[in-house]
């Protein structure tokens, strides 16, 4: 095992420590070994046997360093010009959502054109464990999901579900089929320290208490706790919105929640529950009004919306090699603050009458980009709660801005080191400066050179990084992909279709 090699290998390694969330003496614990020997590999200086590299795999859960086919990389050639046309895919948000709730549903759940992401697929082993009946139907993929009478609650598939952080949402929906149950911790991407408290508030009214040890959330259920008073979230977020929902669609009462996020995975969830027989009021509101139902069996056929992350990937592919495309199926009330800013940005493009989702709720629209030089916004860039700029479309300014004229600014402030990874956009030749945890400084335009890179551990940077590559001139490398196949089908399959070169390769 050469030098270079032994460095590289213990990059990975760190990478996908700090994903995980491990310190190296946690690791070492997990390896029976020290932390100084952890130190030693991870600064490439302790040789390794393939023993060694399965054990620490396993304890990583991580792709990255595993045996046996190993991880996925993407090779791309560029600069790109992009053409044709290209259908957004189901959200992804709201598939995950629409898994966790078929567990309140005692009939059979028919889910259309779910989106077929590494995500879906750890929540479909997770349903499966418990007993659930999950079955692929047809190539538009759509689910048949078939619960049992009595969920198997003590064989839970904690290995799938560490590697998704959507597990906390089963918490919700649990509550009303066992008194006493234990999930493992929550794992996904790599966006900093996000509590798990306010889901515990949101759920304590109904008479959930969680007690973490041991890796487990250990959670037990008061049946005479009950809500009575309105929930108030301490943060708008979307996962505790959807928690709180699904334990109010089997309490029989009224609920009211306030400070509720009114997103586009809520508000499917919440169309999704309408069909189960639910009254829900408020939606597209901060505050819902929900009257459950003490028992659910019904057969439901449901259709999620379209992606408005994965179209505003999209639409930063166009920009980002200037080229025009068009992009059907977008879910336009959950874009129209970006697309101001990018009209603001100088982004020429052209928009189609508006028509209805398949869930006969959301508005769609077909976009045609026209290639365009754009410039910096006079003021800075930064998220809020829906209707504003959705948080995941943030990082996806990164890139745009780094082909725009003058200095941007982006600020991050809902996850403490998500904006990190954003800087690995300088590797291609951008100039981003990283002013704190949460704020970037941009400034273009760059002419993007192609590299070699590891792929950041969180989705939406990760895309990013590709999108670069896709403007970037020669071939560059992005390597270890699981976490992009975590939240996109088949992105580079679909980019090449748009006249993309992507070539997926594994390591002999």
């Amino acid at each position: 095992m050469t030098e270079g090699y032994k460095n590289r290998i213990g990059n990975l390694i760190r990478d996908a420590r700090k994903h995980r969330g491990l310190t190296q003496h946690q690791l070492a614990d997990l390896l029976g070994t020290s932390q100084s020997a952890i130190n030693r590999i991870e600064k490439g200086h302790q040789n390794l046997s393939l023993e060694m590299l399965a054990r620490i795999g396993a304890a990583l859960d991580s792709e990255i360093v595993a045996l046996g086919a190993g991880p996925t990389h993407l090779r791309v050639s560029g600069p790109t010009t992009l053409s044709g046309t290209i259908d957004v895919k189901t959200s992804k948000n709201a598939g995950v959502a629409l898994l966790c709730a078929t567990l309140l549903n005692r009939g059979r759940t028919t889910l259309r054109k779910v989106a077929r992401i590494e995500e879906v697929n750890r929540l479909l082993e997770v349903l499966t464990s418990l007993g659930v009946q999950c079955r692929w139907l047809n190539d538009d993929n759509d689910l048949e999901i078939v619960p049992p009478k009595e969920l198997d609650l003590d064989h839970v598939d904690a290995e799938a579900a560490r590697r998704t952080r959507s597990i906390i949402m089963f918490l919700g929906p649990l509550l009303h089929r066992a008194d006493v149950f234990e999930l493992p911790y929550a794992g996904g991407c790599d966006l900093g320290t996000r509590t798990v408290e306010p889901h515990m508030a949101a759920l304590r009214p109904f008479g959930l208490e969680i007690k973490a040890t041991d890796g487990m959330y250990h959670a037990q259920v008061n049946r005479a706790v009950e809500p009575h008073r309105p929930i108030v979230l301490t943060e708008r977020g979307d996962t505790v919105t959807e928690n709180a929902l699904m334990a109010a669609a089997r309490h029989p009462g009224t609920t009211v929640i306030r400070n509720a996020s009114s997103n586009y995975m809520v508000q499917d969830l919440c169309f999704y529950l309408q069909r189960l027989g639910v009254t829900v009021e408020g939606i597209g509101t901060t505050t819902l009004t929900i009257t459950g139902l003490e028992d659910i069996n019904v057969d439901v056929d449901y259709a999620p919306s379209e992606d408005p992350i994965e179209a505003m990937s999209l639409l930063a592919a166009a920009i980002v090699t200037k080229s025009e495309i068009t992009i059907r199926r977008v879910p336009i009330e959950f874009l129209e603050i970006e697309l101001a800013l990018l009209e603001e940005m100088g982004l020429q493009y052209d928009r189609s009458e508006e028509y209805d989702a398949l869930n006969g709720h959301t508005r769609l629209v077909d976009l045609t980009t026209k290639p365009s030089s754009l410039h910096a916004p006079l003021d800075k860039i930064h998220p809020m709660p829906f209707p504003g700029l959705n948080i995941d479309n943030l990082p996806f300014f990164a890139v745009i801005a780094a082909v725009a004229e003058g200095q941007t600014l982006l600020h991050d402030w809902v996850y403490e080191n998500r904006a990190i990874y954003l800087t690995d956009l300088n590797k291609l030749g951008a100039k981003v400066k990283l002013l704190d945890p949460h704020r970037v400084m941009i400034e273009g335009p760059t002419s993007f050179t192609g590299t070699e890179l590891v792929c950041p551990p969180a989705l939406r940077p990760a895309v990013v990084i590709l999108l670069a590559m896709l403007a970037s001139k020669g071939t560059s490398v992005l390597r270890s992909t699981y976490v992009i196949h975590r939240g996109y089908e088949d992105l580079a399959e679909r980019l090449n279709q748009l006249g993309a070169t992507i070539e997926t390769f594994r390591d002999i």
